[in-house]
């Protein structure tokens, strides 16, 4: 046999073939995926500020109008143009965006030992856990606020005269509007296995449409009222915030709403690539926003009566029902943004070892990052129609919103921060300018947002808290259980060398044993060798290592190491946005001089059952989520996509 070659360096390539597509296209597409839900903000933001029925509302005056108005403009400007379109898009880690890229990259070259990492780690998966809770909350607020122009648009009838039999009728068209935006939360969740690369492509143009329509709207306002444009005058703001005590700062809270959304700019940025998604902000989202948001203050300029929902007032009334069916559309897209951000989250929660292996399927060929994931989608869909179902309008789940997201931006701008000053070697003084600037402004959104805590700000609070109780279990677990392996681990080389002493009945065939630990025996090979009494011809240590960056070149995939006379080492190297192929990456042994037949070869696989202990580690409860979590996760052979027929599992009791 050849002894194995190194494999060719090869040009690198863009892992998502995004050059094959022309920029227009890039851009299109990445409307229907990646603006969805900032570009649907101005249906509630402005009404939550001035609405009556806002629990959180201040009265419509000019001065309260340019200053809010003034504040959105600003916050838009500075938190997502420059933070995020300018700042956080520079933060590419080989192609991929999202919390958990950022974090990859801050801690990247940091000893495991290292408080700083430790540190950055923390940060990162707290952020990540927050972002699952604004998944849930998304779909629900904007789908519902869309349907809810059914009644502020006057397209549900009047209310009878007499009190008891208004009170009746407004419940019976709550529920009416509830049980609308269930269907239509139902139906998107059950199309997410087509695909995101297909959603996209359908939603683009369709959001391209709702972003040209704020702007008709906005202007069709702006030309009665000019005086509105005073609003880019930052001392109204300013202003505002001074002048108007308390409620001035609370209202802070719904000003926020009009930036949510603003994290799926980097999350989604590994779909379509940073200038795509900078050219459809700058060349139509954000003029498109800006318009709308004047011509929302040009309208209660003149008009501040319009405050119950001035977005839908911007229409005239025979363009009413088909402003609520693109705001639906529109709504939906929004949706879409959050559920793909949470996919790609889990798929790299999952790979950087945070969370159990569940099956993920992806969706394309051609486009990697394109996955659907059942049991994220399905939790999602239940998730959000229990919120729709127990909060019942818009204007209830805002009070929900906002303080995840923005605990998550104020975390990714703190992560920016490790990797300005650590990676990018910025000064010290340079790196606090810039994220105290984004800080402040950040701590300031979420103090008001946390006047809202005990009016429905403690779920995503509390479901962030949940998962990132999870993650950090299972990290720690997984750790514990390694540590409990290496007490009586053999050494590939310690392995080889007593066989040769006692040489085994031989069978003929490969035995591929796949182990967690490069050069540790796994297991599953000294149950085989105690209970069979024999060994494969050509025995086959693999072993899967998951990098802190999302794709490996294939030239970087594979080393191939021979241990013995039969025995060899081989590990694979993917990225933690790649779902491991076993076979086809020991299909790629044989360029390396390594001839291997995955569908001839038997795979023998270890399978850990926790048992909890009184053993120091963790505490009893963690041990007891995590033996739960190890007893749902996926089978090792389904994860690694290898043949059902060609495995034999071995287990074992371990003590944590």
């Amino acid at each position: 046999m050849n002894p194995p070659r190194e494999p060719s360096s090869e040009s690198s390539h863009d892992h998502h073939g995004l050059h094959k597509l022309s920029v227009t296209t890039l851009v299109i597409a990445a409307l229907g995926v990646v603006f969805g839900d900032i570009g649907t903000s101005p249906i509630y933001t402005l009404r939550e500020c001035f609405s009556p029925a806002s629990p959180h509302h201040i009265d419509p005056s000019r001065a309260h109008i340019l200053g809010v108005v003034s504040l959105i403009l600003w916050s838009l400007i500075l938190l997502i143009c420059i933070k995020y379109l300018v700042c956080v898009l520079r933060a590419d880690n080989k192609g991929e965006g999202g919390i958990l890229s950022l974090m990859a990259l801050a801690a990247h070259g940091l000893s495991e030992q290292s408080r700083r990492r430790a540190c950055i780690v923390i940060l990162g998966l707290a952020g990540a856990a927050l972002l699952f809770g604004d998944g849930i909350i998304t779909p629900a607020i904007s789908v519902l606020s869309a349907v809810e122009g059914l009644k502020d648009g006057g397209l549900l009838g009047t209310p009878p005269t007499l009190p008891d039999a208004a009170a009746t009728w407004e419940i019976q068209r709550q529920w009416l509007i509830v049980a609308i935006t269930a269907v239509i939360l139902i139906a998107l969740f059950s199309a997410q296995f087509l695909g995101t690369d297909r959603v996209g492509r359908f939603f683009g143009p369709l959001t391209a449409l709702w972003f040209l329509t704020l702007a008709a709207m906005g202007c069709s306002h702006l030309t009665a009222n000019t005086d509105i444009l005073a609003a880019f005058n930052p001392i109204h703001g300013w202003h505002f915030l001074t002048t108007s005590g308390h409620a001035g700062f609370v209202i802070l809270g719904s000003v926020f709403l009009a930036v949510t959304g603003g994290e799926a700019l980097y999350a989604d940025m590994g779909h379509f690539g940073p200038n795509p998604i900078r050219r459809a902000w700058f060349y139509l989202v954000f003029p498109a926003l800006a318009l709308n948001y004047l011509g929302q203050g040009a309208l209660l300029l003149n008009n501040p009566e319009a405050a119950r929902s001035p977005f839908f007032q911007m229409a005239p009334q025979w363009a009413t029902l088909p402003l609520v069916l693109l705001a639906t559309a529109a709504t939906v897209i929004a949706s879409q943004a959050l559920i793909t951000g949470t996919y790609s989250l889990t798929l790299s929660a999952v790979q950087l070892g945070y969370l159990p292996r569940i099956s993920i399927r992806h969706t394309s060929e051609h486009a990697r990052g394109q996955i659907y994931i059942p049991l994220v989608n399905w939790a999602l869909m239940l998730a959000c129609l229990a919120l729709v179902v127990t909060f019942r309008s818009s204007s209830n789940l805002a009070a929900a919103y906002g303080v995840a997201v923005t605990m998550t931006m104020l975390i990714t701008t703190i992560l920016f921060g490790f990797v300005a000053r650590l990676l990018w070697r910025w000064s010290l003084p340079a790196t606090l300018a810039v994220c105290s600037i984004f800080g402040i402004i950040e701590a300031g959104f979420l103090a008001a947002n946390l006047t809202k805590f005990f009016h429905g700000g403690w779920f995503p609070i509390a479901t962030g808290a949940i998962i990132f109780a999870v993650m950090t279990t299972w990290a720690t677990g997984r750790k514990l259980v390694r540590a409990r392996l290496d007490q009586s681990a053999l050494s590939h080389e310690a392995l080889v060398e007593s066989l040769n002493r006692r040489p085994p009945i031989t069978v003929p065939g490969t035995a591929i044993f796949l182990t967690s630990t490069r050069g540790r025996t796994p297991i599953a090979m000294l149950h085989s060798l105690k209970h069979f009494g024999a060994i494969h011809q050509r025995v086959i240590f693999l072993t899967i290592e998951v990098l802190d960056e999302p794709w490996i070149l294939p030239s970087r995939r594979l080393t191939i190491e021979p241990v013995g006379t039969g025995f060899w080492r081989v590990t694979g190297r993917i990225g933690f946005m790649q779902k491991p192929n076993v076979p086809r990456l020991l299909r790629q042994c044989n360029s390396l001089g390594l001839d291997i037949n995955p569908d001839h070869a038997t795979f023998f696989t270890g399978r850990e059952i926790i048992v909890p202990s009184a053993r120091p580690g963790m505490a009893r409860w963690r041990e007891h989520l995590f033996a739960l979590a190890s007893s749902l996760a996926q089978q090792p052979a389904s994860y690694f996509q290898i043949p059902v027929g060609r495995v034999i599992e071995l287990g074992q009791q371990v003590e944590i």
